[in-house]
């Protein structure tokens, strides 16, 4: 179902590129499983798609987004509303974390774009 579903949406929308966070688990190894299940079908059709795939660590998205690669989430969130002009707080807290991984890709891929248009390999 998500397989066909992001298909759907890569069709309709025709994505530059995708941003994937790299991801950390700790503790939770059953909610890691279902995440790296997800990660996997995201990787897939942006391989089967040719679709560029940026994967920010969650300290370089914070860095990007707050400016400290350590900030909490409630910062992450706070952050998100500003640089998105958003009238509330993106809630729950993964919707403001996959808006902050959306604004780094969009970072990432101009500076890749950059690089590249100056003969360079970022």
């Amino acid at each position: 179902m998500l397989y066909e579903r992001l298909e759907e949406r890569i069709f309709l929308h025709s994505p530059d590129f995708f941003c994937v966070e790299r991801l950390f688990f700790g503790k939770n190894i059953t909610t890691a499983e279902y995440v790296w299940q997800a990660r996997g079908v995201v990787l897939l059709l942006a391989a089967r798609n040719d679709i560029p795939v940026f994967e920010p660590q969650p300290s370089q998205i914070k860095s990007v987004v707050c400016g400290y690669g350590n900030a909490g989430k409630s910062q992450v969130q706070k952050m998100v509303q500003r640089l998105l002009a958003l009238d509330v707080v993106p809630t729950p807290d993964d919707a403001a974390d996959a808006l902050a991984a959306a604004l780094t890709g969009l970072l990432l891929q101009k500076t890749a774009s950059l690089f590249a248009s100056e003969g360079g390999v970022p």
